[in-house]
């Protein structure tokens, strides 16, 4: 509910969360839930309407909802086949990502064309209000428009950025372990064929860091939940 802000409002539920909530959990009028605002808030609410195409809350006392991560983490996410994008979204935010940056890779079997022809924005940043729910978490994400690798890799930032690159690869690499914690990370992981040497080189002059997960070769989908669960683990922020 992004226009909850305070106890006492009373508000109406979005539409496809009040049919969640009246035929799905089967809530009735004084029945009581948690709601956020996507920004960090949340509060406890009793219904005060409850139809099948209509749900009204008043919002009472707020509520401590999971802590966030105090490193500021950005999944640059390779555009992947099938559901895999909505997949690593939905883990990413899961794991405490404060934004998913899709993109379109050499060797990724998505283009651009594709994603943006195919409305896939919407669906994506439904994952994320949908994963946030699930985990507990009162802030979304956000979830940008694809765009092209070299967008991702020239994009100006002071903050750490660190390029997965398979454990075969022959490409000079940094452990985790080796660098302090930042205030920020940008995570980009690459599609189910691997990086391209172009994109690689080009990471390179943009000042990444390249780095892998350790010995194995791991599913692209599951590359995001594996990164962001070893930053948290050597960086002790969990």
């Amino acid at each position: 509910m992004p226009d909850a802000s305070a106890p006492g409002e009373q508000l109406a539920l979005p539409a496809e969360e009040a049919a969640h909530v009246a035929r799905v959990l089967r809530l009735i009028t004084g029945d009581r839930l948690r709601v956020f605002n996507g920004r960090g808030g949340e509060w406890t609410a009793t219904i005060t309407v409850s139809a099948r195409s209509a749900v009204t809350v008043v919002l009472s006392a707020a509520a401590t909802p999971a802590r966030e991560p105090r490193v500021r983490y950005t999944v640059a996410l390779a555009l992947l086949k099938g559901d895999g994008t909505d997949e690593a979204i939905r883990d990413a935010v899961m794991m405490g990502a404060a934004l998913v940056r899709p993109f379109a890779a050499a060797h990724g079997e998505v283009s651009l064309s594709a994603a943006l022809r195919g409305h896939r924005l919407e669906r994506w940043r439904r994952v994320a209000v949908a994963s946030a729910k699930q985990c507990g978490r009162a802030v979304v994400p956000e979830v940008d428009a694809p765009v092209e690798f070299g967008a991702i890799a020239a994009a100006a930032a002071a903050e750490l950025r660190l390029l997965l690159v398979e454990p075969s690869a022959s490409w000079a690499t940094v452990t985790m372990a080796e660098l302090p914690a930042p205030a920020a990370v940008t995570l980009a992981i690459g599609p189910e064929g691997g990086w391209a040497p172009g994109e690689v080189a080009l990471a390179g002059r943009e000042g990444w860091r390249l780095t892998s997960l350790g010995g194995r070769t791991l599913r692209a989908t599951s590359a995001p939940l594996a990164a962001l669960a070893a930053c948290q683990a050597v960086w002790r922020d969990d």
